[in-house]
């Protein structure tokens, strides 16, 4: 069972990332470090040494996945650092959670925008390029600068807002499930 004060800071906390990102496409560091703080010095204060664990895990984690996408400029590092974030306060198995539900939720999110923008089939032809640059041991971003999130011609969405609707969720869902 997550406490709920842990719930009422993931729930601030994303909210405050999520209207940051979507109004101006950043999300400041203060919020971040405030919820990696928190994130330790909860989880030590409530469940000392294992606690610190938990939280160093759920940061560590959430680096390991998120940060070879930002040097891949597929994301920006506002989003690494807020899930580093909710790393530290929900711990790893809670993190993966958020991460599989931010996941397929930002998945069905971008390809609606990509129907509605009428850039789908655009994008698939990108899909193969991007593997084929990957398989090469390249950056996509350097053979087609639309594929760099920083490009203004890029489609691009705001991934905190993604990553707040996920959070939200994930905690719904365990409040049906009865807790975890």
């Amino acid at each position: 069972m997550i406490p709920w004060s842990y719930q009422v800071m993931l729930i601030i906390m994303v909210a405050i990332a999520a209207g940051f990102d979507v109004r101006y496409r950043r999300i400041p560091n203060g919020l971040v470090v405030t919820g990696l703080v928190w994130g330790i010095a909860m989880n030590m204060f409530l469940f000392g040494w294992s606690g610190l664990k938990t939280s160093l895990i759920g940061i560590g984690i959430a680096f390991v996945i998120y940060f070879p996408l930002f040097m891949l400029r597929g994301m920006g590092a506002g989003d690494v650092k807020l899930m580093m974030a909710i790393g530290a306060l929900v711990g790893p198995a809670n993190w993966f959670l958020i991460f599989m539900i931010t996941g397929i939720l930002g998945g069905v999110i971008a390809l609606l925008l990509l129907v509605w923008r009428k850039r789908l089939r655009h994008t698939l032809s990108n899909v193969f390029l991007i593997v084929g640059e990957l398989l090469s041991f390249r950056a996509p971003y350097m053979a087609d600068k639309d594929l760099d999130v920083q490009s203004p011609k890029a489609i691009t969405m705001p991934h905190g807002a993604t990553i707040a609707a996920g959070s939200i969720l994930f905690l719904i869902g365990i409040t049906f499930m009865g807790g975890r």
